[in-house]
């Protein structure tokens, strides 16, 4: 089933549907991941849809719709709620949309049973974590170059044909072994609204995931299961800010993959059984807790 949820402001959500059962687990920004996400149906409702001014939701052209950036991402998962009447239910983010779901958990318990965050952005934005908590490597370095040379070249360029070449070259930064980087497929350059992202990421959503510290105090409603999956050499959002989710949340485990960066379930196949399992109510047997400081080796 496909359709749209309209937010409080007017604003149009695309989603996908798949499965009609009792639990309800909502996957925002998630349609790019449907294919490797949809094996949780069974008995179960997903709700895969796109952010406001993303994919196939409605493009935005009034800034004051957008300024809040992540904040709007929040309350637009709660329409999303209420519009397939769920009382409770399960969350998944990855990227920085596990910073969304972990914020709307926040916001909202009553209404949250679970949540998994993948490869989250970390809860204090200005941290600096040392080389071995943030994937450092020669990869990242050169993806940037290769991306500001493809930029002085983008005069004349058609924008589609653009944005396939820059993620054929952004897709090595989300694997560890260049051999899966095909199986990155996130780019969706057919669509205006992911044309365009960078714009609106650097203008909206960048600032006010910044302006972002979180503390144990302000996390403290976040009281149900947390599942923090993320890779050990993530060079998108460092694994140490995974760590200090961990740490700060009160009933949270991480499952570090080792080797694994920022799509780990591709890296490392039984992620998404230790997600179900976990879906299913029960820890995934590699998870942990973790306790102290968030920079040891």
């Amino acid at each position: 089933m496909q359709g749209h949820v309209t937010a409080e402001d007017g604003v149009r959500l695309f989603f996908v549907r798949i499965g009609n059962g009792p639990q309800v687990v909502l996957m925002p920004n998630g349609i790019p991941l449907v294919e490797d996400f949809q094996r949780f149906a069974s008995g179960r409702t997903l709700v895969f849809y796109d952010l406001r001014n993303r994919g196939r939701s409605d493009a935005v052209a009034d800034v004051s719709r957008l300024k809040r950036g992540i904040h709007n991402d929040v309350d637009d998962l709660e329409a999303v709620r209420r519009h397939f009447g769920a009382e409770r239910v399960d969350l998944i983010g990855h990227s920085y949309v596990g910073l969304t779901v972990l914020l709307h958990a926040m916001k909202r318990p009553p209404h949250v049973s679970r949540v998994v965050a993948i490869g989250a952005l970390p809860p204090d934005s200005g941290k600096e974590y040392p080389p071995h908590l943030t994937g450092s490597d020669g990869v990242l370095p050169d993806v940037l170059a290769q991306l500001s040379a493809l930029q002085k070249e983008r005069s004349g360029v058609d924008p589609t044909e653009y944005c396939r070449r820059a993620w054929s070259v952004l897709r090595r930064l989300y694997v560890v072994d260049p051999r899966d980087a095909h199986r990155i497929r996130w780019d969706r350059c057919d669509l205006a609204n992911e044309r365009s992202f960078m714009g609106y990421w650097t203008e909206s959503l960048l600032p006010s995931i910044r302006s972002l510290t979180l503390t144990a105090r302000e996390l403290a409603a976040v009281r149900m299961p947390v599942l923090l999956v993320h890779g050990t050499r993530d060079r998108s959002s460092p694994y140490g800010g995974a760590r200090d989710w961990a740490r700060l949340l009160p009933d949270a485990r991480l499952l570090a993959i080792e080797d694994a960066a920022h799509a780990p379930w591709i890296e490392a196949p039984d992620v998404l059984g230790s997600i179900e399992t976990f879906l299913d109510g029960a820890w995934p047997e590699a998870a942990r807790k973790v306790s102290g400081d968030s920079t040891p080796p």
